[in-house]
C-alpha cells in the first residue's frame, strides 16, 4: 500500500510559493532598472545589468512554482 501524499500546496513552505516570490524577483529587476538609470554612482550602474538578468531569471524559474 502506498501512503498517501500530500497535496503540493502542502509540502512548499509559505514564504517559497511563487506569489511571495514573484513579488522577490519584480524587487530584483526593479532594483537593476533603477541602478541602470540613475546617474550618480558607475559601480551600480556596472552592476545593472547582472541584477536585471538574475531578477529575470529568477521570475522564470519561480513562475513553475506551486502557486
Amino acid at each position: 500500500m502506498s501512503t498517501p501524499s500530500l497535496p503540493v500546496h502542502r509540502r512548499w513552505p509559505r514564504w517559497l510559493r511563487r506569489g511571495p516570490m514573484e513579488i522577490v524577483a519584480c524587487v530584483v529587476i526593479t532594483a537593476g532598472l533603477v541602478m541602470m538609470l540613475q546617474p550618480l554612482a558607475m559601480s551600480l550602474f556596472t552592476w545593472s545589468f547582472l541584477t536585471t538578468l538574475f531578477g529575470t531569471a529568477l521570475f522564470m524559474i519561480v513562475s513553475k512554482f506551486p502557486a
